[in-house]
């Protein structure tokens, strides 16, 4: 019998990806998207969902058990990207970014857990970001949720293991999607202090997005997880140097990797 996979966020980017490439592999694939009715190239079926409505995924996950009566694979990716000064970003674009990339997520975990428990297996696979694994300038709002959902999954997956349920977190590094054009970017206000920098380090992030790796790359790296017999608690999937960039962290004194981070962005 197919593993009956969710993925949030499926109908685009890495989540079509993951999707289509799942499906392809003979897996029961269920996309969701705030505004299914919008697309008309999905391969497999889109459920509406909203991560930010706890209703919306208690559905999505109902409709799922009713049709499969399983749910064997969650794949946390919705999610959105969030840039500049703390100082000069509207408090409710904060809190905007907690409710998809941290809050929503830990709704849609409670949502299939209890079916997981009845069936004694299960896997939910959160993804969140190498920017996760250190405070970024002008991205502290995205680094911090993905960071805070990196830490909730080490957590949970103690609490759930003795149900034979297993979390994991996949941190990508840039990849070649369209979450640039999708995230809140706070203005670049003339005469702001932090006019300059900001502007250089905006222009250095949307050129580290258009030339990062093709989505395939995670598709491939989530379906070997699913494979595995004993996934990890952390998977890093980007370039050397991202991921090597996280080594560093835990090695350098975290004076010198803070100038190496403000070389990297030119501040």
């Amino acid at each position: 019998m197919s593993k009956v996979v969710l993925i949030t966020g499926g109908s685009s980017g890495i989540g079509k990806a993951i999707g289509e490439f799942l499906h392809h592999k003979g897996f029961t694939v269920y996309g969701t998207s705030r505004n299914p009715e919008r697309i008309s190239n999905a391969i497999f079926p889109l459920l509406q969902l909203d991560v930010r409505n706890a209703e919306s995924i208690q559905a999505a996950v109902a409709q799922i058990i009713k049709i499969s009566g399983r749910v064997d694979v969650v794949i946390n990716n919705a999610g959105v990207g969030i840039t500049g000064p703390l100082e000069e970003i509207p408090m409710q674009e904060i809190k905007n970014n907690f409710e998809t990339n941290f809050f929503g997520p830990i709704d849609v975990m409670k949502a299939v857990l209890p079916q997981m428990r009845l069936q004694k297996s299960g896997l939910i696979i959160n993804i969140t970001s190498i920017a996760g694994y250190m405070g970024l300038p002008y991205r502290s709002v995205y680094s911090a949720s993905k960071g805070a959902l990196e830490l909730i999954s080490e957590a949970l997956r103690m609490e759930v293991k003795s149900f034979g349920i297993t979390i994991t977190n996949v941190a990508p590094g840039d990849f070649a999607t369209n979450i640039a054009a999708g995230r809140f970017h706070a203005p670049l206000i003339k005469g702001s202090a932090y006019e300059k920098t900001y502007g250089k380090t905006l222009a250095t992030m949307d050129e580290h997005v258009t030339q990062g790796s093709n989505p395939n790359e995670m598709a491939e790296a989530i379906f070997k997880i699913i494979q595995s017999p004993s996934p990890k608690i952390h998977y890093k999937i980007g370039s050397f140097l991202q991921k090597f960039s996280i080594v560093l962290k835990r090695i350098l004194p975290d004076k010198q990797y803070e100038k190496m981070l403000m070389k990297h962005y030119k501040l």
